[in-house]
C-alpha cells in the first residue's frame, strides 16, 4: 500500500474525494489545497461522450478565458508582405517570414502560439514533424491560421486557449492560477464550459459532459456535479 503524506493525509481529513461537489465549491477547495510553495495551476478536465476514433465526433476548438490565464504566453508569428510589420505591432514576442522556418528547423523554439497567414502555410509542411508532436502546427480549427494577425496575436496574449479531446475523449485545460480569486476561476471555468457545449459534434449521442475535475498542479482532483454545471453561468449539454 503506497504511504500517504502528511501532506494528503491532511486534505483526506478536510475533504471526500469520492463526493460530487458544486462547481464553485470545487474551485475553492482547489485553490484551498494548492499549498505548493509556488503559484499552481488550477485545470479543468471534462470526460465527453464522445468516440474519437471517428471523425465527425472530433472536439477541437478554442476559447477565450475572461479572467486570463495567468501565464505570460510568447505569440510567435510567420507571415508575408504587410502582415509582418502588422504581427510585430500587435506584439507578437517572434515575427518572420520564409526566414524564420529554417531557424525553426534548427531548433529555435521561443514561442507557445505559433500563428500564421494562410498564404505561407504551404511552407510550413516541411515543419510538421517539428511544432507537429507540439501541438503548434497552426490550424484554422485553432484560430492559428488568419490573416487577420492582430487580432489573434491579441486574443492569445489575452487568454484564448486552445484545447481538444485525447484518445479518452477527455478535455485538459488550465483555468487560471491558484493566486486567482474564485470569481475569476468561476468565469473562466464557465467559459470553457460553454466553448466545450459549442463545440459538440453532432454525430454525439447521450450525455456530452459525463464527468468532470478540478486540480492544482500538486493537489488531488475534486470531483464536480456536472448536472450542477448550469451554476457557472453555462448550460450543460445532455
Amino acid at each position: 500500500m503506497p504511504k500517504i503524506s502528511k501532506r494528503e493525509k491532511a486534505i483526506l481529513d478536510k475533504v471526500d474525494l469520492r463526493k460530487a461537489y458544486p462547481p464553485i465549491e470545487a474551485l475553492q477547495l482547489s485553490k484551498e489545497n494548492a499549498t505548493a510553495k509556488f503559484d499552481e495551476t488550477i485545470e479543468a478536465s471534462l470526460r465527453l461522450g464522445i468516440n474519437v476514433k471517428h471523425a465527425d465526433q472530433q472536439v477541437r476548438t478554442t476559447v477565450i478565458l475572461p479572467a486570463g490565464t495567468g501565464k505570460t504566453v510568447r505569440v510567435g508569428v510567420i507571415a508575408k508582405g504587410e502582415k509582418v510589420k502588422e504581427a510585430e505591432e500587435a506584439g507578437a514576442d517572434v515575427v518572420g517570414s520564409e526566414d524564420l522556418i529554417p531557424r525553426i528547423q534548427e531548433g529555435f523554439m521561443d514561442f507557445d502560439i505559433l500563428i500564421a497567414t494562410p498564404d505561407i502555410m504551404g511552407a510550413l509542411g516541411k515543419l510538421g514533424k517539428i511544432l507537429g508532436p507540439r501541438g503548434l502546427m497552426p490550424s484554422p480549427k485553432a484560430g492559428t491560421v488568419t490573416f487577420d494577425i492582430a487580432r489573434a496575436v491579441k486574443e492569445f496574449k489575452a487568454g484564448k486557449v486552445e484545447f481538444r479531446a485525447d484518445k479518452q475523449g477527455i478535455v485538459h485545460v488550465p483555468i487560471g492560477k491558484a493566486s486567482f480569486g474564485v470569481d475569476s476561476l468561476k468565469q473562466n471555468f464557465a467559459a470553457l464550459v460553454d466553448g466545450i457545449n459549442k463545440a459538440k459534434p453532432a454525430a454525439a449521442k447521450g450525455t456530452y459532459i459525463r464527468s468532470v475535475f478540478i486540480s492544482s498542479t500538486m493537489g488531488p482532483g475534486f470531483k464536480v456535479d456536472p448536472m450542477k454545471l448550469p451554476d457557472l453561468g453555462a448550460s450543460s449539454a445532455e
